[in-house]
């Protein structure tokens, strides 16, 4: 049976679209400028030098004895990203913020029916060492599944949570779990350890960009449903095998188990962290598999994270999109025409942020620079420029912070405000730090000046008139006009007009530099 939610409403559904929003399909739409395929046999220990850096997802088509498939750095780009979504990558914040907007509609589907379904291990067979899992950086502290989608219930709620989660593995059916920095996850089993209780989690492999986009997001719904308003379709779920929680029916692999109630106490970690350095070692709780379940022609994943580029990583490409997201909801809140926000990819996606900002009243900037460094605490620079700047060129960038800013007028420090605890900059321990905000716009009402204007190609638009004197005698005019008022596509013919004109009339220039007649010159 297939019943579909939508509105709190149940209808039944006679088919269902398991392939367009699975992960298999997104690989193949990709062309060979953004997917580097590898079709020898490959032992998972040469995983991490291939997709280290690399600007393209990989496909592998057989690692490991099992000779599985694996596909690693799909989201590494956000050219990738916006594909995900069909649109282009300026385009992508816009669309994701649409999206949002939608109403979910949940389809619940047959366990005979769900693809992620199609083979089931139980027991000792649900084994994490024969999944393909590789080890990522040198130190950390063993293979991670790194790509892991988590669903789990809020019993205070009955809302499903949704988030992405790193497992290391610990044996065959045991691994850690990162739950130290805050979260909803981290709250959830926080409440039921406290209590006594187990935390039943699944965690799904093998997903559609789309479904990760979601899990980065932290808004107080129901996530399953949030998935559904991303993909702005049907979302088909099932009811996992051995516990409560639904999952998408279409996704590649599912992990089932168990958080056990003992709390932060095994060693997880080191670990090769987003911001480009290592985690150290923590202690967390361990995750109990219960089952492993996945599609006849299963894709296992892979996420980048860490390392020199950055902006080349799974999570630097999510983290910013959420960042985006998150920054320009509390923009149009706190001013009147934000125009566009980037959080760079190689500051991990949170740390440093761009804003264009149209302003309609002096303080605006500043404004801006506030709202951002509340809204989020990874937040730690923000740089807001006028709407001519393009804030995805660093070369602009760069240009703005040299002749548009002066430090003692423009730089705002904030201090002893609530940050990233990773942020390795920190001292030992610390759990606040200082924000800086850079505001590279003119100061406001300025920005007709002639010496804040931006040279271009002149264009040569304008009227036409009879002669250059007559075109002076209709007011004043720069060069460029003067030449496109008697269609000249030379300029020194109208220098001479202008030099006889000069023994003939009163012809002066004003401050901008424009051509006049003086009045009662004749």
């Amino acid at each position: 049976m297939i019943v579909a939610e939508k509105a709190g409403a149940r209808t039944r559904l006679n088919t269902v679209d398991f392939e367009r929003f699975r992960l298999r399909r997104f690989i193949e739409s990709l062309g060979a400028d953004q997917l580097d395929t590898y079709e020898a046999t490959m032992d998972l220990a040469g995983l991490a030098d291939v997709l280290e850096g690399n600007p393209k997802a990989v496909l592998f088509r057989s690692v490991g004895p099992e000779r599985a498939e694996l596909a690693g750095n799909v989201m590494g780009s956000r050219a990738r990203l916006a594909a995900a979504f069909g649109v282009k990558p300026h385009e992508l914040l816009k669309e994701v913020t649409r999206r949002l907007r939608n109403t979910p509609e949940i389809v619940e589907v047959a366990r005979a029916e769900a693809p992620c379904q199609a083979v089931v291990l139980t027991g000792a067979d649900a084994d994490l060492t024969k999944l393909p899992v590789h080890l990522q950086h040198g130190a950390d502290g063993g293979p991670y599944i790194s790509a892991s989608i988590d669903y789990v219930i809020d019993p205070m709620t009955g809302f499903t949570n949704v988030g992405l989660r790193r497992l290391m593995l610990r044996s065959e059916l045991e691994t850690g779990i990162d739950l130290v920095a805050p979260s909803d996850l981290k709250a959830i089993y926080e409440s039921n350890a406290a209590a006594g209780r187990v935390t039943p989690v699944s965690f799904v492999v093998g997903a559609h960009p789309i479904d990760h986009v979601a899990g980065v997001m932290r808004l107080p719904v129901d996530e399953l449903g949030l998935v559904a308003s991303l993909r702005a379709a049907p979302l088909p779920v099932v009811k996992s095998i051995t516990n409560d929680i639904r999952v998408p029916a279409d996704a590649e692999y599912v992990i089932e188990g168990y958080l056990d109630a003992r709390g932060h106490v095994e060693p997880e970690g080191p670990y090769g962290e987003f911001l480009g350095y290592y985690g150290a070692v923590k202690r967390n709780p361990v995750f109990h598999v219960t089952a492993i379940t996945h599609r006849d022609d299963a894709l296992f994943q892979t996420s980048t994270i860490g390392g020199r580029m950055l902006g080349r990583t799974d999570t630097a490409q999510l983290s910013a999109l959420r960042t985006e997201i998150i920054i320009w909801r509390a923009l149009e809140a706190a001013v009147r025409e934000p125009v566009a926000v980037y959080a760079t990819t190689s500051s991990g996606g949170a740390f440093n942020v761009r804003i264009a900002l149209r302003q309609r009243a002096p303080g605006e900037a500043r404004n801006a620079i506030s709202a951002c460094m509340g809204a989020l605490a990874n937040c730690k620079n923000v740089f807001v420029v006028d709407p001519d700047i393009d804030i995805f060129s660093d070369e602009q960038m760069d240009w703005a912070m040299a002749t548009r800013f002066q430090p003692d007028r423009d730089l705002i420090v904030m201090s002893g405000l609530r940050t990233l605890p990773l942020d390795p900059s920190l001292p030992p321990e610390s759990r606040v730090g200082a924000k800086a905000g850079y505001d590279l716009t003119w100061p406001f009402g300025q920005r007709g000046r002639l010496e804040v204007r931006v040279p271009a190609p002149p264009t040569f638009k304008g009227n036409r008139f009879a002669s250059v004197e007559a075109a002076l005698a209709h007011g004043p005019k720069f060069f460029e006009e003067l030449m496109a008022a008697v269609g000249s596509r030379d300029g020194r013919e109208v220098v001479r007009v202008l030099g006889g004109l000069r023994k003939k009339l009163a012809l002066d220039r004003d401050m901008e530099g424009r051509y006049f007649i003086k009045s009662g010159s004749k």
